[in-house]
């Protein structure tokens, strides 16, 4: 019989594998774009490093997701949104190995530089799920059949749909919106048969600026002391949820009206969270109840200098965020500090940060991939020029490879011997 110790270290070390071999959901395995991978590329061009390259049908904003031998994406084949698919490719090569398309016949909008099937998928190595806005969200097994579908109706924004699907146990959350009808929603990963929906009111788009309203987030779920919490921004409050039920613990003023990054969450329990359009930043203490603006509330920077959509990484003390216009920050969790004021990463940025190997990795529209030392000194260590093509999806980390998605390809990056 084996020692405690050896099955305890040999369960480690399966575990970690696994996680350093896919990137099954928005952000990757922990949901907050850390890879625990120790090597990684840090240089590449448009032909080095390519391990392929593969061209897709359309533009898009979602990022992809890998497990064992595959990597997933959401796709619109057209421009109006009308045939929404979710593709299969292969990890080794790139070759498609299915495509499997929802058709939308009506009319949804959203803005010009939000394409349709904005939402990242999530796979548990059994199944992947798709959120493709008023066209439903679509189950199918790793051979492309269809398991279940489940319509969310109208999802209704003049900007469109981004939030992503993310799994907890046998549910699959959702957030649905922006839009009048705003909601959480959870149903049975096996089944899609619904088990919880939670109404948030107060989202609108009205005529003019200040009538604004929405988010874009995708919740996390943070352990905070002996439970799990749902952890979601809102229009003008960062809110927290019981994930299994989906009932309301706490909900803190601050947020902007509109909110399009995912907040983080330090081990402490300290959540960090942005809003979008020069809007404000907080930090909250979770697992409170009720209204805990007065008791947990840590910092409050009342408006941004810059517009935020990507979503920051927590590492250590500091939170890392690169701005729309490419402005790097970095914040001191506890004290809400900014430590980089005038440093730069590039250009306009839609992409979210990810970490992994004691850098930072994100790309931007000039089809350039910026690594940072995930450090409070701030160092650029690489400038990484793909393509003129526009990178909104999140890099993906899986297996010491790195997944990039711009409107024109899908890249694997990788300094393995093929």
């Amino acid at each position: 019989m084996l020692p405690v110790w050896r099955v305890i270290l040999a369960v480690a070390l399966c575990t970690n594998l696994t996680l350093a071999a896919n990137w099954p959901g928005w952000r990757g395995p922990t949901s907050d774009g850390h890879a625990p991978d120790k090597e990684l590329p840090l240089t590449w061009s448009a032909k080095e490093n390519v391990r392929w390259k593969v061209d897709l049908p359309g533009p898009g904003s979602s990022s992809p997701i890998v497990w064992g031998d595959r990597v997933f994406i959401t796709q619109s084949l057209d421009k109006q949104g009308k045939r929404r698919a979710v593709m299969c490719f292969q990890k080794a090569d790139g070759k498609l190995v299915w495509q499997k398309e929802t058709a939308y016949p009506e009319v949804e909008p959203t803005h010009g530089t939000n394409p349709y099937c904005s939402a990242t998928p999530v796979t548990d190595g059994k199944r992947v799920i798709a959120s493709h806005g008023s066209a439903g969200m679509v189950c199918y097994d790793f051979d492309g059949k269809e398991m279940w579908r489940y319509d969310l109706g109208k999802l209704y924004h003049v900007w469109g749909t981004a939030s992503s699907p993310i799994l907890y146990g046998d549910l699959v959350i959702l957030w649905c919106g922006p839009g009048e009808r705003q909601f959480l929603l959870a149903v049975n990963k096996h089944n899609g048969k619904k088990v919880w929906r939670t109404d948030i009111p107060g989202g609108r788009f009205g005529k003019t600026q200040a009538d604004w309203l929405g988010s874009w987030s995708t919740p996390i779920i943070p352990r905070i002391g002996d439970h799990d919490e749902l952890i979601v921004g809102v229009p003008e409050k960062l809110k927290g949820f019981d994930p299994k039920t989906g009932a309301e613990l706490w909900s803190c003023d601050g947020l902007g009206k509109l909110v399009y990054s995912s907040p983080v969450c330090s081990p402490e329990g300290i959540v960090v969270a942005f809003s979008g359009f020069y809007g404000p930043a907080m930090a909250v203490k979770a697992g409170g109840k009720g209204d805990v603006t007065k008791t947990h509330l840590l910092w409050h920077h009342t408006k941004g200098n810059q517009q935020c959509i990507g979503s920051p990484v927590l590492v250590g003390e500091h939170v890392y965020l690169i701005r729309e216009p490419g402005q790097a920050q970095c914040f001191e969790i506890k004290s809400g500090k900014n430590l980089w004021d005038k440093h730069r990463a590039g250009d306009r940025t839609w992409s979210s940060l990810v970490a992994g190997a004691g850098r930072l990795y994100i790309g931007n529209d000039a089809g350039e991939v910026h690594v940072l030392a995930a450090s409070p000194r701030f160092q650029l260590l690489a400038k990484n020029v793909l393509s003129t093509g526009i990178i909104h999806g999140t890099i993906a980390i899986a297996d010491g490879e790195l997944f990039i998605r711009s409107h024109q390809h899908l890249w694997c990056i990788s300094n393995k011997s093929p």
